[in-house]
């Protein structure tokens, strides 16, 4: 259903007449009426969708999504809704398998009854790896820190990165300044597990049992223990035994905030 049908098919259940809406919105009928007619050239503005979201009692949010999918060139929306449409499928299939509670048969059965489909494409080229945005980490040694646990790559966040092909990849938000100069808080940096973690390497750590994170430079020391060295020389280094580690994550890309 098109955006204006929607705005009309609401506007009538309300018993709303575009009088009354164009009072409390504050644009004209006519102009009204050319949104529910589909007449204008291109979907109505932000503005205007906040207000109707208020005036048709709509979720906050709800107009200006389908108004934005709307204003996509139609090739990049058959993609943008193919890829929802998988999504969705994907989400209900993770709500059944969770449900399952682990039982073996239930999943297969599951899984069988879904088609997930992938789609083939003519060329390897492609505008790069959604990565999950899982938490926020604090630079600071120890730090409070309990991880979101989320499956592997589900999040409430996502940022691409072109040159990311780690399934495991994941990315998280800086607090704290003890990495200045070189990573700042609100900097997002992406962490891919696949790559090898070599003395120097600035690296998302969790410890064993914990539940405690930092992000820190790492040195091997000769007597097995692991040096954690903040980039910022007010802060001191921590050492560690290699068995408190129990995951060690190497940066791969930064992405500054402006």
């Amino acid at each position: 259903m098109a955006l204006g049908q929607i705005l009309r098919k609401r506007r009538e259940e309300l018993k709303l007449t575009l009088d009354e809406v164009g009072r409390r919105t504050g644009f004209s009928k006519p102009y009204l009426s050319t949104v529910e007619t589909g007449k204008v050239n291109n979907p109505p503005s932000d503005e205007l969708l906040r207000k109707l979201e208020q005036v048709l009692e709509f979720d906050s949010g709800m107009l200006l999504h389908m108004a934005h999918v709307e204003r996509m060139p139609s090739d990049v929306r058959e993609n943008y809704e193919s890829a929802e449409a998988e999504n969705q499928k994907l989400r209900v299939l993770l709500k059944e398998v969770i449900d399952s509670k682990g039982d073996a048969k239930k999943i297969k059965k599951i899984l069988s009854g879904h088609k997930i489909t992938k789609k083939k494409t003519k060329t390897e080229i492609s505008p790069g790896k959604v990565v999950p945005v899982i938490n926020k980490v604090g630079e600071g040694y120890p730090t409070d820190f309990e991880s979101v646990d989320y499956p592997v790559g589900i999040a409430h966040d996502y940022v691409r990165c072109p040159d990311i092909h780690d399934p495991n990849a994941f990315a998280v938000r800086i607090v704290g300044d003890a990495m200045e100069p070189k990573f700042i808080e609100g900097d997002i940096i992406v962490f891919s597990p696949e790559l090898e973690v070599k003395n120097g390497d600035d690296c998302f750590i969790n410890f064993e049992g914990s539940g405690e994170t930092t992000f820190k430079r790492v040195f091997f020391e000769k007597d097995g223990t692991i040096r954690l060295q903040p980039r910022n020389e007010r802060y001191s280094p921590a050492i560690v035994k290699g068995d408190r580690i129990n995951g060690m994550h190497k940066a791969a890309i930064k992405y500054e905030r402006l």
